[in-house]
């Protein structure tokens, strides 16, 4: 949730500059978002919100032409507006690549720290499609901090095989399995979670049963079977609100 008070200044993200930021230092912004700022009927004069690689920074709006915008540094953010430990979210490749740009955005929301597509047996995975699909994947994953007021963006990992799932170094990892278990579901620890779900047909018993000897946990995400889209959300939507509990 939003800090008390209002969030209403745009904010941008940016590389880090050159020289370490400053009060005063002016940066340009760069065409898009130009365009963005011109689109939000803002002009020079106007306040908004920088995040330079690990700092986060007030600044006004210096200039603005069509294809240009010129910021000048005003004051640092004292903000963290991220989890207390990293999110990552391996998620399947589904046949509908269109599905990722429908869950991008919440889980952004919701702070994942790490996105890796997966590789599964149903995911009907087609290396020149998805490669293509990345560019656009980033844009959204970038779009949604900026709109979300996070202060780091996630990294977007290219696609693993699953294989890569029973290697993966994090101790807490959970997966969401729709067949029951028997199992409660495990007690969220404060770090680093890894949590994966199938694709469109599941996750197979072969390939569970693999996630388990590899240290997997199985989640339970209720009594009905979800959708690919609607379980990762699911999923980190219950971490974040254990979160909030601590």
């Amino acid at each position: 949730m939003a800090e008390d008070g209002p969030v209403s200044l745009p904010r941008f993200f940016q590389d880090a500059p050159p020289a370490a930021p400053a009060e005063g230092l002016a940066l340009p912004l760069g065409a898009e978002a130009a365009r963005h700022l011109k689109a939000l009927r803002l002009r020079p004069g106007a306040a908004l919100e920088l995040v330079l690689g690990e700092s986060t920074w007030r600044a006004d709006l210096a200039e603005l032409d069509r294809d240009r915008a010129l910021a000048r540094l005003v004051a640092p953010l004292a903000e963290d507006r991220e989890p207390p430990f990293a999110l990552e979210a391996c998620l399947p490749l589904t046949a509908q690549l269109s599905l990722w740009d429908e869950w991008l955005p919440p889980l952004v929301e919701l702070g994942v720290t790490r996105l890796q597509p997966v590789v599964y047996a149903r995911s009907e995975f087609d290396p020149a499609k998805t490669a293509a699909r990345m560019e656009r994947w980033s844009r959204i994953v970038l779009s949604a901090c900026e709109q979300s007021h996070r202060s780091r963006r996630p990294e977007l990992r290219p696609p693993m095989p699953f294989e890569g799932l029973l290697a993966w170094p994090t101790a807490q990892k959970w997966v969401a399995y729709e067949l029951a278990t028997g199992a409660a579901n495990p007690a969220l620890r404060p770090e680093a979670l890894a949590f994966t779900s199938g694709p469109e047909g599941g996750i197979t018993e072969g390939e569970f049963a693999a996630l388990a000897g590899a240290g997997w946990v199985s989640v339970s995400l209720g009594r009905s079977i979800l959708r690919a889209v609607t379980a990762p959300v699911a999923l980190l939507g219950a971490v974040q609100f254990q979160m909030g509990l601590r």
